[in-house]
């Protein structure tokens, strides 16, 4: 994979990510407590409901600095080289993982 697949590669998977962090943003706003509109089992529902997409959503910023990462490797001409050893990562695991920065060795 060249260093140009892997950026659109890259970019595509973090728009991605950022469309799905603004799609779930009413999931993470905080419960209300109204008693009368929601029961208490629809409330800690709702609370679940809450916790899980905040959760997905820490991963979804997790997930885009590995890929800012990524990014910035590729700028520097770094981009496929594993960021502990230095050796060359496998082709075949950066076509799984463009934003993978170890080997399979380092992993």
């Amino acid at each position: 994979m060249s260093s140009e697949d892997a950026r659109n590669k890259l970019l595509a998977l973090r728009q991605e990510l950022l469309d799905l962090s603004s799609a779930a943003k009413d999931d993470r706003k905080p419960v209300e407590l109204d008693q009368q509109s929601v029961g208490r089992l629809s409330r800690q529902d709702s609370m679940q409901i809450q916790a899980m997409a905040r959760a997905s959503d820490a991963r979804r910023v997790q997930e885009t600095r590995r890929i800012d990462a990524a990014l910035a490797r590729i700028d520097e001409d770094d981009y496929g080289w594993c960021v502990e050893c230095g050796e060359a990562i496998e082709p075949a695991r950066l076509e799984i993982d463009p934003a993978v920065p170890r080997c399979a060795g380092c992993a």
